[in-house]
């Protein structure tokens, strides 16, 4: 979910994770890791409360090796997304937000809360914590966001808006948010900046209580744990959205998170002006032994795509969806379903299981990643399978969450490099 202050083009909502947290004064130089849990596992708060169809999320959509001492988090899927669980304020209260790796800001929704959405869980009470603190605007961190005003208490007042159409206004402060590791680990760690929103609207479903931004500007989570886990560094083992809800998945900060070994491949992260996105060059998709440029001149421009676990399907330029399509369908000897309005113009089967489809190999600067069908299909209802892409009418595609599946991947922000290695992330505990 890319915010608009920061870039032209935006993706969408995304990545929840579950990050459980616990009051405590634990430790987490050497980093940490916490759980990814399904959304619709008996382990999670909503388990059996939302329709198991995948079918919203396209719609939503356009609008590691763990060590023992590393830091590593569970996440809950929920739909093609993860839900991601801390604790915030003394006495501490359990937020469950979007963990989005195309934004950076870390926001919940706060009492009073005149324009906000939905939420079934308490509203955080920043009145009732002793550890919270207004950022003055006239404070380094309130200057980050960029579109902010001063409040006649000289308080950081924040509009943060994202490609989606969701926006969240507020005030910028300080807060303890506590965590607790997959060891058992529970750490408190102060100061940490977040947004209370007083605001916000967008396409929210009432179980989410905001947005944990994990990309690489200033104010992350990733960004604002790097000096206490010892490196701006993270990676993540994603379970495919369709498979076991009880298998959890990881998301790791720091020590202990490089992804190493056999099969490990690289590609450069692309620096530009917004630190936020992880733009990678992608020079094209094989459908199984037929290539497909990225532009039909064979021309590729740098940082072409940005990685972003928060958008479920991956978003490409039509002429690129076009032609990538008609080798996929040309590879697939079934007939596409072209009767069922709920589907859109997507491209979908009828299949009792996922189908038996071609490999498609991702071309990225110096790496090649192969995806099978349960990475490139999806089921947004019972016994049938979609294309797990869609179009973008920007010259900038986003890798999303489907395709990174079922990958150890990892970014070192420090070096500017992301890495990629096949795993089964059902049995990557």
């Amino acid at each position: 979910m890319a915010p608009m202050s920061y870039s032209t083009f935006g993706a969408v909502t995304i990545l929840f994770a579950f990050l459980v947290f616990q009051s405590s004064s634990a430790n987490i130089n050497g980093g940490f890791s916490v759980k990814l849990i399904h959304r619709d596992s008996p382990s999670s708060p909503f388990y059996k409360t939302h329709p198991k169809s995948l079918n919203k999320v396209f719609r939503r959509s356009m609008r590691q090796t763990f060590y023992p001492n590393s830091a590593q988090s569970q996440i809950t899927a929920d739909n093609g997304h993860y839900l991601f669980k801390l604790s915030i304020g003394n006495p501490p209260l359990d937020v469950y937000g979007i963990a989005d790796t195309g934004s950076d800001l870390i926001w919940t929704q706060c009492a009073p809360c005149p324009g906000c959405y939905k939420q079934i869980n308490p509203l955080f009470d920043p009145t009732k914590s002793s550890t919270y603190k207004d950022l003055s605007c006239y404070a380094q961190e309130c200057q980050t966001i960029g579109t902010i005003t001063c409040s006649l208490r000289h308080a950081c007042n924040y509009t943060y808006a994202y490609g989606s159409a969701a926006v969240t206004q507020g005030v910028l402060s300080k807060e303890t948010i506590t965590i607790t590791s997959t060891s058992g680990n529970a750490t408190s760690l102060e100061n940490i900046v977040f947004g209370c929103g007083h605001n916000n609207t967008g396409t929210f479903n009432e179980n989410e209580m905001g947005i944990i931004g994990l990309g690489g500007g200033d104010l992350s989570l990733v960004s604002q744990l790097s000096p206490l886990v010892g490196g701006k560094k993270f990676s993540f083992c994603l379970v495919p959205f369709h498979t076991d809800p009880s298998i959890e998945s990881k998301i790791s900060f720091g020590e202990g998170s490089e992804v190493s070994g056999d099969g490990v491949v690289s590609t450069p992260l692309v620096t530009k002006e917004d630190k936020t996105p992880y733009f990678v060059t992608l020079k094209g998709i094989s459908v199984g032994n037929k290539f497909v440029p990225f532009n039909s001149s064979g021309e590729v421009s740098k940082g072409n795509m940005f990685m972003d676990t928060g958008t479920p399907p991956t978003l490409i330029p039509q002429d690129f969806y076009d032609r990538l399509v008609a080798e996929v369908k040309s590879q697939i000897p079934m007939t596409p379903i072209g009767d069922d309005p709920s589907l859109g113009t997507q491209l979908c089967y009828k299949s009792k299981t996922n189908l038996q489809g071609p490999i498609l190999t991702v071309h990225f600067e110096g790496a090649d990643v192969k995806l099978t069908p349960i990475q490139t299909f999806v089921p947004p209802k019972d016994e049938v399978f979609c294309f797990a892409m869609q179009t973008v009418p920007w010259d900038v595609g986003i890798y999303g969450g489907f395709a990174q599946s079922n990958f150890l991947i990892g970014y070192d922000l420090e070096t500017m490099v992301a890495f990629f290695k096949p795993t089964d992330c059902t049995k990557h505990q």
